[in-house]
């Protein structure tokens, strides 16, 4: 028997568009990302992804000139319609190009977050800490070191910190924008493994310039291309040539980008 059952939508994004000042980063954008799943979004530089995320995290807030139209729902709610941001942001983690390493030690890195959140006991912060180092393939490789700087590890392993430290949040949404730039190919394909296990407690949005770094992850890809989301689709589909556009066979093989 055929399975109907529709996927529950995490975040649904409607009519979006981003200008900054009079320049414009999105135009007119409508999608869906599913409960459990991996949604890619590929794209050459300038197209408007980063922009995405932002607005989904709300840092458009803190962006002079930043105007954002439309509407997104996270969740079931509307982002407008959540008064506090900070509790917006507990439950989306954000994972940047590059390791943004907090001036602690690797465990205050990832207890920060438990601890704002009132977790004050230490067995409780040590667990917290040993699980999401864990999930982030780093516990064996700093385990013996945990009161070091955090800013004292490896690129590849400050990028994996920050990994920790965003599932310190336990989020329901986790957005990667080009994790791997500054992580060697061992380190992102480690990192990969983990994002494939993760998708199975959360929903992960994953930007990322390298088109066959989406094949291998995510479950369904947008293309986005000079402020205009293009095509999305089932990743599988996308990639064996089945487009609704030119523009997005052409970025998929290289031809542009």
């Amino acid at each position: 028997m055929v399975n109907t059952n529709k996927p529950s939508v995490k975040l649904k994004v409607s009519n979006l568009s981003i200008n900054y000042g009079e320049a414009s980063a999105l135009r007119d954008v409508n999608l869906d990302v599913y409960e459990n799943e991996i949604f890619g979004i590929i794209g050459p530089a300038n197209s408007g992804k980063t922009s995405f995320l932002k607005t989904i995290n709300r840092m458009d807030i803190f962006t002079p000139g930043m105007k954002v139209v439309g509407d997104i729902i996270f969740n079931g709610t509307s982002l407008d319609q959540w008064r506090n941001v900070y509790a917006l942001r507990s439950r989306i983690g954000v994972v940047f190009p590059l390791p943004v390493g907090l001036p602690l030690t690797i465990y205050e890195n990832v207890a920060l977050a438990p601890r704002l959140a009132g977790v004050k006991n230490r067995t409780e912060l040590d667990i917290i800490v040993e699980r999401c180092l864990t999930r982030a393939a780093l516990w064996d490789e700093v385990k013996d070191r945990l009161d070091s700087l955090g800013s004292m590890l490896s690129g590849g392993q400050q990028q994996r910190l920050t990994i920790a430290r965003a599932l310190s949040q336990e989020p329901d949404l986790l957005m990667l924008d080009e994790f791997s730039i500054a992580v060697d190919p061992v380190t992102t394909m480690r990192i990969e493994d983990v994002l494939k296990e993760l998708k199975h407690e959360m929903t992960i949005i994953l930007v990322t310039n390298l088109v066959q770094q989406a094949y291998r992850l995510a479950d369904r890809t947008a293309f986005f291309l000079m402020g205009d989301c293009v095509e999305m689709g089932n990743t599988e589909d996308l990639f064996s040539g089945n487009v609704q556009d030119e523009r997005t066979r052409d970025y998929i093989e290289g031809r542009f980008g």
